[in-house]
């Protein structure tokens, strides 16, 4: 039943949305009401003392938020700022702010915040945000700003920028509100976002239906060399696979576009086996009948502890136009390399970043 209402949001059936409409109504009233006792002032809010950047999305399943906040973070790193980040930790077990680190175990911490940690930055999961965040910034006072991955709907968290990611391809579905369709927040949302990132040639319905106010930017997934599970040092090209049977797996939001990455490489591929999103891979999912295995970055860092001489990881970049570090900055008011605080709530610059 899962697998046909998600058909349904992206190729309605007349009969299964009327189904599906009451409980549409339910969901729209339950989070149409927290947003507005949020916007009234009836729920909490809680601030950090540095600026916190939320990039999310109003769609369930996979944008490439990961990616995006990837590339935000290499992005600051290179102009002297240095950024945390925040999260759940979709898929671990951690309720209480965690600490990740490069071998944390993604049963506990999640498999995107583990990979996020092995790029080399701060990161803190929890399912209190603000709560990971201030205890962020305890073990790492040098963080100027805050990069919440995920949590655009956490509005108890205080944000001073809103960044959504759309896959271009997808879009926003059928338009439609949980479960009757994708979207977590009406489209109308979007409106009221500072920056819209499109993942992907977008459709041209999809750019028919955005706001004009947000700033836009596009992204692309650069795939780059295959790496060796078992051995990082040892790349491939898709063309050193020739003669191989080679079966692809994902377990992410939206493994379809890795497996049409695999075929635009050229890497002739024998079988593509899909599995839900934030999977706990182990070894019996490993088919023994495959000369090689290709695997996401997301789901390589659940894979490490096969260590499995078949498994190929294909990194991906993710490429942002216009520079969106940049746009960030400028419209926080950051200068490189130097810190915003918020004493007496007026934001100054207290000097240099680690200091």
């Amino acid at each position: 039943m899962k697998a046909l209402i998600e058909r349904h949001w992206y190729r309605p059936r007349p009969w299964l949305g009327v189904l599906l409409a009451p409980l549409e109504a339910l969901f729209a009233a339950l989070s149409g009401l927290r947003r507005l006792a949020f916007r009234r002032g009836l729920g909490r809010v809680d601030a950090l003392p540095v600026p916190v950047v939320v990039i999310g999305n109003v769609n369930v399943g996979g944008v490439g938020k990961t990616p995006l906040t990837l590339a935000l973070l290499a992005s600051l790193a290179e102009r002297g700022v240095t950024a945390g980040v925040i999260s759940r930790g979709y898929g671990g077990s951690a309720n209480v702010p965690t600490p990740v680190a490069r071998d944390s175990d993604p049963a506990l911490v999640g498999d995107e915040p583990l990979l996020l940690a092995q790029a080399g930055a701060p990161v803190w999961v929890g399912r209190d945000r603000v709560a990971a965040g201030r205890a962020l910034l305890a073990a790492h006072p040098q963080v100027q700003l805050i990069l919440s991955d995920d949590g655009l709907q956490h509005y108890r968290l205080a944000r001073d920028v809103e960044i959504v990611v759309l896959d271009g391809a997808r879009g926003l579905g059928n338009g439609r509100l949980l479960p009757n369709g994708p979207l977590r927040e009406p489209a109308s949302r979007l409106a009221s976002v500072d920056a819209l990132v499109i993942n992907g040639p977008p459709d041209a319905a999809l750019l028919n239906k955005l706001p004009a106010a947000p700033a836009r930017f596009s992204m692309r997934l650069a795939p780059q060399r295959f790496v060796s599970l078992a051995e990082p040092a040892l790349t491939r090209t898709a063309a050193d696979f020739a003669g191989l049977r080679v079966v692809a797996l994902a377990g992410i939001g939206h493994p379809q576009r890795f497996f049409a990455t695999l075929r635009a490489l050229g890497l002739a591929v024998s079988r593509e086996i899909a599995f839900p999103d934030h999977h706990a891979f182990s070894a019996a999912d490993l088919p023994e009948d495959a000369d090689a295995i290709v695997v996401t970055a997301k789901d390589a860092v659940k894979l490490q502890c096969v260590n499995h001489v078949k498994l190929w990881v294909l990194p991906v970049t993710g490429v942002v136009e216009p520079d969106l570090a940049d746009w960030l900055l400028a419209k926080l008011k950051l200068p490189y390399g130097r810190k915003i605080s918020r004493h007496s709530g007026v934001p100054g610059v207290q000097g240099p970043a680690g200091v």
